[in-house]
């Protein structure tokens, strides 16, 4: 499959790496609209510099494509995908779908009238961890969840756009945890109440920390805590998760796993599941399947709203104080 590759900032070179370990696909052109990054892209990888655009429109002039890989940021993916969908072709995306509700709602909109599969790259569903958390949820012998508590501590200096996010934790980190949490309940939140604020030592011009409570469709309620400039005793990117069930706890510390059923005095450690791909290869393949086959992703454009509402509903409930309620 012959794909373009749009950004080739800090996760674009991710990107690059990733996909030449991927049979399935050939790249055939890159945009990227600051030349110096571009260059440097260029020596790192050795890329052609003359498949290098400024602009999809450029490259979809001057190369024949499949699809498109949209690794921009946030506020670029609005244009990128209306370029793409407009054009026929396939959109794997980078999270989140866009930088605001309205955005995101019109590529979902333009996805579904054109017909053009639009599909956001939420990586941490497919890790070992998490699969293996969802699969132990689902055996049922735990029963019902009826709270989880989500611990996230981090501290990077990534430096350029996220730096002066009005939200960057809740909007460019905490998205994945909350599509987690929704693919872990099988549902999405319909009571949301949140604060954030930023520490005077951080380095965000935004706010990097928050407390988000949610109660999901299920009743299960979850209680998130979380920073993004945190000064030490950082957990995994994956959070520290506890889920308390009517027949038993299960939790997530350190990125391992642990089961310990009502009535029993111990703990079980239950190892993760193995996985022939994992993350952006995850994603990538599923990506090539759905295009090839016709069969139908789990992060559609249309499915990841559901984590884009509950987002940009933390954010809401942030700048008001109050709750946000959705009907189930």
């Amino acid at each position: 499959m012959r794909l373009i590759q749009c950004g080739l900032g800090g996760m674009g070179a991710h990107w690059i790496r990733m996909l030449r370990d991927q049979s399935e696909f050939e790249v055939a052109a890159f945009v990227e609209i600051n030349p110096e990054t571009a260059r440097r892209r260029a020596e790192e990888y050795d890329l052609d510099a003359k498949r290098i655009y400024l602009s999809l429109e450029a490259a979809l002039a001057s190369v024949e494509a499949d699809a498109v890989l949209d690794v921009t940021p946030p506020d670029a993916h609005r244009p990128v995908a209306f370029t793409a969908l407009d054009a026929g072709l396939p959109v794997l995306a980078e999270k989140p779908l866009a930088g605001t509700r309205a955005d995101a709602e019109a590529i979902v909109e333009k996805s579904s009238r054109t017909g053009v599969l639009h599909m956001v790259a939420q990586n941490y569903r497919y890790s070992p961890v998490a699969q293996t958390v969802r699969r132990a949820l689902d055996a049922g012998d735990l029963g019902p969840v009826g709270a989880v508590s989500v611990r996230f501590f981090k501290g990077p200096h990534f430096g350029g756009f996220r730096e002066i996010m009005a939200h960057p934790l809740i909007v460019d980190m905490a998205i994945h945890h909350f599509d987690m949490m929704r693919f872990f309940l099988g549902g999405s939140p319909v009571e949301i109440y949140a604060r954030s604020w930023n520490p005077p030592w951080s380095w965000f011009q935004g706010d990097a920390s928050a407390a988000v409570t949610a109660r999901f469709e299920s009743g299960a309620v979850v209680s998130y805590t979380g920073s993004w400039c945190s000064q030490g005793q950082e957990t995994p990117w994956n959070a520290d998760w506890r889920f308390d069930c009517a027949d038993g706890v299960l939790t997530l510390q350190d990125d391992r796993i642990y089961v310990q059923r009502r009535g029993q005095t111990a703990r079980e450690e239950i190892l993760p599941l193995k996985m022939e791909r994992q993350a952006q290869a995850y994603l990538l393949h599923e990506f090539y399947q759905a295009v090839t086959t016709g069969t139908t992703p789990a992060t559609t454009c249309q499915d990841n709203l559901n984590t884009v509402n509950f987002v940009f509903d933390v954010v809401q409930s942030c700048a008001t104080g109050e709750v946000v309620r959705r009907e189930q």
